[in-house]
């Protein structure tokens, strides 16, 4: 059998809420995260699922260690992302990408389309056809061209979610972190945004881990998007 792409072992995070007070009360933590464990096979969907402010968030963070955990090991690939730093762990997250619950947040106002989906390749130095590559990425998301000079107040919802999908795959990650990607949408722009990422992982054959608090969501993208491979693929 294949060793899963990614293993999260007994994963803490606790928030300190309230300092020791002068007359000697006990410091107070928010459990945010505690002890999970869980592990993510290559091509695979893993939905996680739970009501607002249960963590679900905070879960994805710690995996792309966007925020340090407090125990508890992040396997990616082989290697212990939780040990790591500097350059190292700078090449391990073009293989790990997140895509925000909300697209304008997550978008820089000042930037251009063109210029927040190029800005990944040139920190990676990847600027080899840069402007090519960036107009091919914002086609395989369902957008045009001319998008690429738009400002994100320009574009709707879905639109600006796209953006934030373009700019995710452009380092061609083989993870995809899905923080409630579809939460603010309509319903309209739900679907598209969900069969993208149903064209996408067939694609490019990425893991997913979708976080959610819509049973309805994680049923289609997690039951139905991932399909074992047969006997005869396998052999």
């Amino acid at each position: 059998m294949a060793e899963p792409l990614i293993s999260v072992n007994r994963l803490k995070k606790h928030f300190l809420v309230r300092e020791r007070s002068l007359f000697g009360q006990r410091k107070q933590f928010l459990k945010a995260v505690d002890d999970v464990t869980f592990s993510v096979d290559p091509g695979e969907v893993l939905a996680i699922v739970g009501e607002s402010g249960c963590g679900k968030s905070t879960l994805g963070r710690l995996i792309l260690r966007l925020i340090e955990p407090n125990s508890g090991t992040i396997t990616f690939d082989g290697h212990d992302v939780t040990n790591m730093d500097g350059d190292s762990l700078r090449e391990i997250r073009r293989k790990m990408q997140i895509v925000f619950q909300d697209p304008f947040g997550s978008l820089n106002p000042r930037m251009t389309v063109g210029d927040a989906i190029a800005y990944p390749l040139e920190v990676h130095g990847l600027k080899t056809r840069l402007d090519q590559t960036v107009q091919e990425l914002i086609e395989r998301v369902g957008l045009n061209a001319m998008h690429a000079r738009r400002l994100p107040h320009e574009l709707s919802g879905g639109q600006r979610q796209r953006i934030g999908i373009a700019r995710a795959i452009a380092l061609n990650p083989r993870l995809l972190v899905l923080d409630e990607p579809v939460a603010s949408l309509d319903l309209s722009a739900q679907a598209h945004i969900l069969n993208l990422f149903k064209e996408l992982q067939r694609e490019m054959e990425i893991s997913y881990i979708f976080i959610t608090h819509d049973l309805s969501v994680a049923q289609y993208m997690a039951c139905l998007l991932y399909t074992s491979p047969s006997p005869r693929d396998r052999g």
